[in-house]
C-alpha cells in the first residue's frame, strides 16, 4: 500500500477508509505491514472500513443478489414454509415484521421499542454451515424455475459462505499483522463453524411510512456480537454509521467494494482497543436538489456474519 488509504466515508466526525486488501494478500512485507496496520488503525477509530481487491469473484457476488432476490419473489406461503425452526436455529426464513433490531437485552424493553418505532421493515433468509445435528438449512425446493431452482440455489450459496469464509480468515490474518501478534493467532477462532450467510431483502415502501412513525427504519440501530462482519451491498443505499458527535453517517454504497466492521467479540479481545460500532438502515438519502419520492426503492444486501 502507497501512502494513506483513500476514503470511502469522510465527514468531520467519521472516516471510514477504502483499502486495497490485495497488497495484504500478495504483497511485499512493506506493503502487507502497511495494509494491516490501516486496517486496524481504522477498526480501532470508525470501527469500519471498505476493501476493495477481495479476491471475490464479482460475478459469483453479483450471482448470489440474483438468486437472493429471485428467492424473496416467492409466495409469501413458500417463504415462511422455509423458517427458522427454533430461535437457537439461526437457519431459514424471517419474515417482515418478525425482527427489531435493537442492541437492548430485555425482551420488554425491546416489544416497547416495537411499540413505539415499528418492526423493522425487512426480510431474511440465513444459511448456516450443513451437517449441524437438528439445526438443518432450509433449503427450497426445485419446484420454481424462476429462482435458478433449488439446487443451483443451494450449491451456490454453500459455494459462496466458503467463499466468504476464505476471505474472513485473511482479515483476521491482517489484524493479527497489526496487533503485532504471529499472523495465525486468529486461525484457531476461525473454523467457520457457526458463520452465518444472511440474505436481506428490504421492501419498497410508501415514504409515508417513515413519516407517521417517528424512529422507524429499516433495520434499528444494532453492533455485531461476532468477531467481524462482511457486507455486500446493491445500490440502493442507507446504510448508517454511528459517529463520535453520536450523529448517523451515511455509508454510501461502493461498487466492487465490501464493508466490513469489527463486531463486539473481536472488540472484547482487543480489550476494547478496537470498536464495534453502531450501525442501522434508514430510508435512501435523497439527492442534493431532487425532489422528495412517494415510495422508496426496494434494497438488499448479503451479510457474512463470522462467529467467532
Amino acid at each position: 500500500m502507497n501512502g494513506t488509504p483513500k476514503k470511502a466515508v469522510s465527514s468531520d466526525t467519521l472516516t471510514i477508509p477504502l483499502i486495497d486488501f490485495s497488497t495484504f494478500v500478495s504483497g511485499s512485507p512493506q506493503e502487507r505491514l502497511a495494509t494491516a496496520q490501516a486496517i486496524l488503525s481504522a477498526f480501532q477509530t470508525s470501527g469500519f472500513i471498505y476493501i476493495s481487491n477481495h479476491g471475490i469473484n464479482p460475478q459469483a457476488i453479483k450471482s448470489t443478489f440474483s438468486l437472493s432476490a429471485k428467492f424473496f419473489a416467492r409466495s409469501q406461503a413458500e417463504k415462511e414454509s422455509l423458517g427458522w425452526q427454533g430461535p437457537e436455529s439461526n437457519r431459514g426464513y424471517s419474515q417482515p415484521g418478525r425482527e427489531k433490531t435493537t442492541d437492548l437485552t430485555n425482551a420488554s424493553d425491546i416489544e416497547a421499542k416495537r411499540a413505539e418505532e415499528g418492526a423493522d421493515l425487512k426480510e431474511s433468509f440465513e444459511i448456516g454451515r450443513e451437517g449441524v445435528e437438528g439445526w438443518p438449512n432450509m433449503w427450497p425446493t426445485n419446484s420454481h424455475p424462476d429462482d435458478g431452482e433449488g439446487r443451483e440455489f443451494r450449491e451456490h450459496m454453500l459455494t459462496f459462505h466458503d467463499e466468504c469464509k476464505g476471505l474472513y480468515v485473511q482479515v483476521m490474518k491482517s489484524i493479527a499483522v497489526g496487533l503485532g501478534i504471529e499472523e495465525r493467532w486468529f486461525d484457531g477462532y476461525c473454523d467457520g463453524g457457526d458463520n452465518t450467510l444472511r440474505l436481506l431483502h428490504y421492501p419498497a415502501v410508501s415514504s409515508k411510512v417513515f413519516k407517521e412513525k417517528v424512529g422507524t427504519v429499516r433495520a434499528g440501530a444494532h453492533t455485531d456480537y461476532g468477531s467481524i462482519t462482511l457486507l455486500f451491498q446493491d445500490t440502493a443505499g442507507g446504510l448508517q454509521v454511528l459517529s463520535s458527535s453520536n450523529t448517523y453517517i451515511d455509508a454510501t454504497p461502493i461498487p466492487n467494494t465490501i464493508v466490513v466492521n469489527a463486531a463486539d467479540l473481536l472488540a472484547r479481545w482487543s480489550n476494547d482497543t478496537i470498536k464495534s460500532t453502531k450501525h442501522r438502515v434508514v430510508q435512501p438519502p435523497a439527492a442534493k436538489g431532487a425532489e422528495e419520492v412517494e415510495v422508496h426503492p426496494a434494497r438488499y444486501s448479503v451479510a457474512y456474519f463470522c462467529n467467532p
